[in-house]
């Protein structure tokens, strides 16, 4: 008798799995009319709730945000679901066309089924995808580059003094380095160069570049060291310059950092700005330029490297770039005459570009004896802050 009531309890177990399969396999056709017009309406949901979201990701990019990684995986994921949502949309009426009964069976049960059960799922995982796409923020600041890159002049004899202070920044020992030489004599296009350089030469500094200038504020400079920081907000540009001071301080200790001061006409009290001394991080580096010498005791200067004006050939293979042919050609006498004026330039590549390109439309002797004229009433070597402006003649 045990036996035969096992075997009867297996056999219903049968017949009850049997019957919810087939019961199953039944729902998913059967509902088959009232999903597919659900499974529209929730495609069409989500595709608004993903053209949102990108909305909002692209003027996150255009305030120079970066989008979070959680909401480029949503919105990955929300395109496949899109296209396969789409597939078994356009495939619908085909299924439909199977239907018989009332909807209640299919002439291909088979496909019927497999066809509704994968609507129920996709219903089910659209349902699923938009709840986790209500994102409070969808982007943040961008880490700031270890290296801005900047436009930079042409660069004009300047290789040998470039590598002369890279051999410095490699060299551990050698903590602050000053750039000096007359003004025009090209220390800015050095500086940006080194800037540049570091981009392209493998290393770990965290590059921060900063204008002082004659009248220097300090507010201002720490606005600009800030900003390589991320310290960008104006509630930050707000702050006092001691509390600026120690949120810079706080940052730098903590990398290794090369900090290009540009335009130095006396001292700047490092830690008044919050830069560390570069010997407090092993490796840091703060390079400046500045037009005294003088300049460079005050600082600690442990490199003093003069920036020199242009030999005699560079000047005039300069100059004549700047000119044109077309100047230079209009009168036998006229080359003989510019090399007077690249003389008077005195080397600096300042002067030598600004001239060459006041003079690259002048094709008359009488143009180019008035410069010659002009000239000899500047000290090229000693200006400041002129600049060479020719007066018409008469």
């Amino acid at each position: 008798m045990g036996n035969c009531c096992s075997v009867q309890c297996s056999f219903e177990n049968f017949l009850l799995r049997g019957w919810d399969f087939i019961v199953g396999h039944a729902n998913y056709v059967c509902k088959l009319q009232q999903t597919l017009p659900t499974l529209s309406a929730a495609l069409q949901e989500l595709r608004a709730q993903r053209n949102d979201l990108l909305r909002q990701v692209d003027l996150a990019e255009q305030r120079l945000l970066k989008p979070f990684e959680q909401v480029q995986l949503w919105l990955s994921k929300a395109e496949t679901m899109i296209t396969e949502a789409e597939k078994l949309i356009a495939d619908g009426p085909q299924q439909m066309n199977n239907l018989c009964l009332g909807g209640c069976a299919s002439k291909s049960c088979l496909s019927s089924y497999k066809f509704g059960k994968k609507v129920a799922k996709m219903l089910q995982e659209i349902s699923d995808h938009k709840s986790k796409g209500a994102f409070g923020k969808v982007a943040e600041n961008q880490p700031a580059a270890p290296v801005v890159v900047m436009p930079v002049e042409q660069l004009v004899a300047l290789e040998s003094t470039i590598q002369k202070v890279w051999s410095c920044i490699e060299d551990e020992d050698v903590g602050i380095i000053g750039l000096y030489g007359l003004g025009g004599v090209g220390k800015t296009t050095l500086l940006t160069e080194l800037n540049n350089k570091f981009s392209t030469t493998p290393n770990d500094f965290k590059v921060i570049w900063a204008l002082v200038s004659k009248d220097y504020d300090v507010g201002k400079i720490q606005d600009r060291i800030g900003g390589n920081l991320g310290f960008s907000d104006d509630s930050w540009k707000n702050k006092s310059v001691e509390e600026k001071a120690v949120d810079i301080y706080g940052v730098l200790l903590n990398k290794k950092f090369v900090v290009l001061l540009d335009d130095l006409w006396k001292r700047v009290d490092l830690k008044q700005v919050g830069i560390p001394q570069p010997s407090q991080t092993k490796g840091s580096k703060l390079i400046f330029t500045t037009r005294s010498l003088g300049v460079c005791g005050e600082m600690e200067a442990q490199k003093k490297i003069k920036v020199e004006c242009l030999e005699p050939e560079k000047a005039w293979e300069l100059f004549q770039d700047k000119v044109g042919d077309e100047a230079l050609n209009s009168h036998p006498d006229i080359p003989n005459l510019a090399k007077q004026v690249a003389e008077r330039c005195g080397g600096l590549p300042l002067a030598l570009i600004t001239i060459g390109r006041a003079m690259a439309c002048k094709t008359t002797l009488e143009d180019w004896k008035y410069a010659i004229e002009m000239l000899k009433r500047f000290a090229l070597p000693k200006m400041e802050n002129e600049i060479i402006v020719f007066p018409k003649r008469d």
